[in-house]
């Protein structure tokens, strides 16, 4: 399945080393003037080249094709292209029929009998780079109703950060290589991803997502749950493993005064003392900020010696791959994290009849 959504429908399509990747927005309002520069800087929040990131060289310039007019959004489908310009595939050719540990190469080739071998394909981390395209779009909705999804690396191999103002913490994060919001944990962390890089391997982490100003009454009873909903399209991105609202799992070790929400009336409505729902409470908004954590998984592409199989000869192996890769994903993973969430919240509005097709 290639589209996610109800109303506000986002399609991508394209693989890693293909001659580009993209997406296809469907319902998207009417009437909203699209900020290009906007759409620009999301993109260069989750381009490879970073310190810590995949050397491959993309600009990922967004081409709009269609659904524009005069920079207004036409109510047609808006379709967006990013051409792959830095494309090396010669450090698969001589592991094009051994399976990857970590990756989707065997599970595509029992699904559809094939796979591209060259990065991954469909199933690379590149396929997200149409999603913050998308979710640019959508965070340029939510922004005429007030709405505001920000994010930062909460915790990288086990390093976690405290975090009290999430505005403060996304300013923070957003200046800082492994966009972590507390400059001490990020040294350590630092320290603990050039040590991976060293040793030939990588590291995973967390990514936070907030939510602000989302007004209560998002999400539908028993099976269309508001946070049933984010965590299928926060768990759709390649790298995730895990995702939990609020205090997640923790509550599990909290008894209910502990956890419970006490309810009081703040400026002439009913507000929340504490935000440990993250939120949402029985699958819909109560007007407090969202809460979102992903667990992302250690990028799989290592070059230090793992055992695999070669399909072609069904014999075992061993293997190291070599090519451009992120020693930790998790800098990268927050824009497309906060693109999903914003997606999210877009079409639950519309759904609700808060955002109108045509603002």
């Amino acid at each position: 399945m290639n589209t996610f959504g109800y109303i506000f429908r986002v399609t991508t399509f394209g693989e890693s080393h293909g001659k580009a990747v993209g997406c296809i927005i469907d319902g998207c309002p009417a009437g909203l003037k699209l900020d290009e520069e906007f759409i620009a800087n999301e993109m260069k929040r989750r381009r490879p080249g970073g310190v810590y990131a995949s050397k491959r060289k993309e600009e990922d310039v967004v081409e709009i094709l269609s659904g524009i007019f005069n920079g207004t959004t036409l109510g047609t489908p808006i379709a967006m292209l990013i051409r792959n310009v830095d494309i090396d595939s010669k450090a698969y050719e001589d592991i094009k029929t051994v399976f990857r540990p970590g990756h989707a190469d065997f599970t595509y080739q029992a699904k559809f009998g094939v796979y591209d071998y060259r990065g991954g394909g469909r199933a690379s981390g590149r396929e997200t780079t149409a999603r913050v395209a998308a979710g640019a779009v959508a965070k340029q909705i939510l922004k005429e109703f007030g709405i505001r999804v920000i994010g930062y690396a909460k915790e990288i191999a086990g390093i976690r950060c405290e975090v009290e103002d999430y505005e403060k913490a996304f300013e923070i994060a957003e200046k800082n290589a492994l966009r972590m919001p507390d400059e001490e944990a990020e040294k350590l962390a630092e320290e603990k991803v050039e040590e991976a890089i060293r040793e030939g391997d990588s590291l995973g982490g967390i990514v936070e997502v907030v939510a602000k100003n989302v007004p209560a009454g998002l999400g539908e009873p028993v099976f269309g749950k508001l946070d049933a909903y984010l965590a299928f399209a926060v768990m759709s991105i390649p790298a995730v493993k895990g995702v939990e609202i609020g205090r997640g799992f923790e509550v599990s070790k909290l008894k209910g005064s502990e956890n419970n929400d006490e309810i009081f009336i703040k400026n002439g409505r009913v507000a929340f003392r504490t935000n440990n729902a993250g939120g949402v409470l029985g699958g819909i908004s109560n007007g407090e900020d969202i809460v979102i954590r992903a667990a992302i998984k250690p990028t799989p592409s290592i070059s230090k010696e793992q055992r695999s199989v070669d399909w072609s000869k069904m014999e075992e192996v061993k293997i190291r791959v070599k090519g451009r890769h992120d020693p930790c994903i998790v800098p990268r993973a927050v824009p497309v994290v906060e693109a999903m969430v914003s997606m999210v919240l877009v079409d639950c509005m519309m759904l609700q009849g808060i955002i109108p097709r045509r603002l």
